[in-house]
């Protein structure tokens, strides 16, 4: 067995680590994995192929923002990459996110048409069935169920953004036209909400599988020590963590955060993991920067009694599972997966930028801890987001489309 993925990334971020989990769970089998990625550094393994020079790929990135085309132009560096597709021959080809500047999609397309090789395309977001929008829930869109065009300037400028026009509509049929060409396509789902969202686009009349995304439970698990006190944080105080990458003040999620510190006062203690531009003011809050550490992170996750997520289009949810893989609790809103990753044993859900539901779910978790245990939380992650369980599905999904 032979995959080939194709990605933005590849071992850095969520779909890139999550490339590189695949191909050791390939290897396993007894396969072999290859990741073609479009930037970060290159990698010095005969599993990775590096698509394109930077030279390249800044030019296809500021042509990108300048017309609002995003995946026409890197024309040399994808004639090379189909050349070292043929070469490799994999029986399988995995298309994960390909927007991100790196690849020509009607070159690429065109081979894989011509190639009848099966082909996977992961619903990592919503980009490849829309005209421009990798999420479009809090602009409240549903243009793409028919046909996008005529994008607001706001949308137009946002990732992936033109400085000038909108080819929403152009990039919108000519996805369609590619993907609806290739005879042997299967989508899969990260979560049942990408799932039923692709079902409602034009890949309805394809196989829509769902595979979760999964979470090494030997690094995010309970530990035993707080590693509150390496950063002078109270270890005998109910404490709700918060991560994100950065917290902006003029961010929806830093306003409603601090909605929410003022309604608990004193009853609770913050831990806010993320670059923070102006700290959050007031007694019992601590700021403990970004942390790119995953151990540690998971440390402050197992330390702290419930993870609160304000995400609004998460389609999986990584971090709240996570956080549940540590044994802690989470609170999020009903939005997009973010409600599907944890049940009523292991979390709540609240109507969006609801303050008073937030306050009122992080109380009812800190009065009833007992049913939201620890076990809870875990079981949830062991059943449903099991990296073992979940790369066996996928390649066993592999060996199916292979006999086909």
């Amino acid at each position: 067995m032979k995959v080939l993925q194709i990605n933005s990334v590849y071992i850095e971020r969520s779909t890139g680590r999550t490339c590189f989990e695949v191909e050791k769970a390939v290897e396993a089998a007894g396969g072999q994995c290859v990741t073609a990625y479009g930037f970060g550094p290159r990698r010095n393994t005969p599993n990775a192929y590096k698509i394109g020079t930077k030279a390249e790929y800044y030019f296809h990135n500021i042509i990108g923002r300048i017309t609002g085309l995003c995946g026409y132009f890197s024309v040399f560096a994808t004639l090379r990459l189909v050349r070292f597709i043929r070469k490799y021959d994999p029986d399988v080809i995995h298309l994960r996110n390909l927007h991100a500047f790196y690849v020509n999609l009607p070159i690429l397309f065109r081979y894989l048409k011509k190639s009848e090789k099966p082909v996977i395309l992961n619903v990592h977001d919503c980009w490849i069935f829309t005209g421009k929008c990798p999420h479009y829930t809090v602009n409240g869109c549903d243009g793409w169920l028919k046909e996008c065009g005529k994008c607001s300037k706001q949308v137009v400028k946002q990732y992936p953004q033109s400085l000038f026009f909108d080819f929403s509509k152009k990039m919108f049929r000519d996805k369609k036209k590619w993907l609806c060409s290739l005879k042997n396509l299967t989508v899969v789902g990260v979560s049942d909400w990408t799932a039923a969202q692709a079902k409602q686009s034009f890949l309805c009349n394809r196989e829509v599988l769902r595979i979760y995304n999964w979470i090494n439970m030997d690094v995010f698990k309970p530990y035993p020590e707080s590693i509150f006190r390496q950063y002078g944080i109270p270890t005998d105080k109910f404490t709700v963590i918060c991560a994100a990458v950065s917290w902006s003040k003029d961010s929806k999620k830093y306003q409603e955060l601090a909605r929410i510190m003022e309604r608990l006062g004193d009853e609770v203690q913050f831990v806010i993991v993320g670059n923070v531009d102006i700290p959050f003011a007031g007694k019992n809050i601590y700021h403990v920067g970004y942390v790119s550490d995953t151990a540690k992170l998971a440390q402050l996750y197992s330390a702290s009694q419930v993870y609160v997520h304000f995400s609004l289009e998460d389609t999986f949810g990584k971090v709240i599972a996570e956080a549940l893989s540590c044994g802690t609790p989470t609170v999020v809103y009903a939005s997009t997966s973010c409600k599907e990753i944890a049940d009523e044993t292991c979390g709540l859900s609240v109507t969006p930028y609801d303050a008073d539901g937030m306050v009122d779910a992080i109380l009812q978790i800190k009065n009833h801890p007992e049913q939201y245990s620890l076990e809870n939380c875990r079981t949830r992650v062991e059943k449903n987001f099991n990296y073992t369980k979940n790369t066996i599905e996928l390649i066993q999904l592999y060996q199916r489309l292979m006999e086909k």
